[in-house]
């Protein structure tokens, strides 16, 4: 993987607060596979089985899309939608809090609908178990009165096509997992593929971008599209506000600056992080609780939207024993492992 000069790879991942404080506009999501930006083995196999699908005139298998925050799961899920001329029901595993919430959603579909769960790995085992036989038999069993009256009935359903997605593909239980018939990871963004996204929403935007500023952007991403089209609307607005209307690259150095978010994409909860294992406990390793209390965030947030971010770009590792820097990291800080040495970047903790 190609590396800067202070040996952080180029390619970069989604995790952080950024990815996750703004919708993407739905008027930037591309509508059709050829339209779609990237993942090219994803959508590949997708224009395959869609294509097959339809040439039998049958409902497309059960997809599970799995990955990070941000890479265009939901998108993609239109997509099929649109690629097969069905509608699509949109919904996600917390939502569904009883089995009757998903036995109403599942009696609503018409034939060949696309429904679209997203987060589905945080779907409850009452309503998990209620899905096998709809995906397995497209049929719905119910309990129908309690005690030695109740009675159970099966209700046919119409063929359709669940889309599931989740960033933590390990929590489905094995019997919902090996019910989808098609199974993508969707992987991170190189800076080049995410360089076009950015070209294409500057052009929706009423951007026009150089290349080389598009480059940017996209390198500041995370390696995630929303990342970067998020970024791209607060620089059109620190353009419009501070920079004559126009977006140059100081001025995008100097919105990406004030928005916190470094040359790396780094950003300051991701900074707190690195200053915490290595100020507090030594470069570490230090256990993920501890760390997330040091840094006043829930672990899960450490572990969802920073720590895969850290890890891609090779500045925190996992251990047994905790996470802690690695050389890449301490260089990042400006030291070194035998002691500290000038500062690359002031610590967030401490006042300037």
């Amino acid at each position: 993987m190609p590396t800067d000069a202070m040996g952080i790879p180029e390619r970069t991942v989604s995790s952080g607060p950024l990815s996750t404080d703004e919708p993407m506009d739905p008027t930037l999501r591309p509508t059709r596979l050829g339209e779609y930006v990237g993942q090219r083995q994803v959508t590949e196999r997708l224009g395959v089985f869609v294509e097959a699908a339809l040439a039998r005139g049958e409902a497309l298998d059960h997809v599970l899309l799995y990955g990070p925050p941000g890479l265009g799961k939901t998108t993609l899920a239109h997509i099929i939608a649109n690629e097969l001329g069905a509608g699509i029901r949109i919904t996600s595993g917390p939502a569904i809090e009883r089995a009757g919430d998903l036995a109403a959603i599942l009696t609503n579909l018409d034939e060949r609908d696309v429904l679209f769960i997203d987060e589905i790995h945080r779907l409850n085992r009452a309503v998990e178990e209620v899905l096998y036989p709809a995906m397995e038999d497209y049929a719905l069993d119910l309990v129908l009165g309690k005690g030695p009256s109740a009675r159970s009935v099966r209700l046919d359903l119409p063929r359709f096509t669940l889309v599931g997605a989740t960033t933590r593909a390990g929590m489905l239980t094995s019997p919902l997992r090996d019910r989808f018939g098609v199974i993508l990871h969707l992987d991170f963004y190189p800076v080049d593929e995410l360089a076009q996204i950015v070209v294409r929403t500057g052009r929706i935007l009423g951007m026009e971008l150089l290349p080389a500023l598009a480059q940017e952007v996209a390198r500041r991403s995370r390696g995630t599209p929303r990342v970067a089209n998020r970024l791209l609307r607060r620089l059109r607005d620190y353009a419009e506000v501070r920079g004559g209307g126009v977006l140059t690259a100081a001025v995008l150095d100097e919105g990406l600056t004030l928005l916190e978010v470094d040359q790396y994409g780094l950003d300051l909860v991701d900074r707190r992080v690195l200053w915490a294992v290595a100020d507090r406990y030594g470069g570490g390793p230090v256990g993920l609780e501890t760390l997330a209390a040091s840094v006043g965030e829930e672990p899960s947030t450490l572990e969802d939207l920073v720590e895969p971010y850290l890890l891609q770009v090779g500045l925190l590792e996992r251990t047994p024993r905790g996470r802690q820097l690695t050389a890449t990291g301490l260089k990042y800080l400006g030291r070194d492992p035998r002691g500290r040495a000038q500062l690359a970047l002031p610590d967030p903790d401490v006042p300037s």
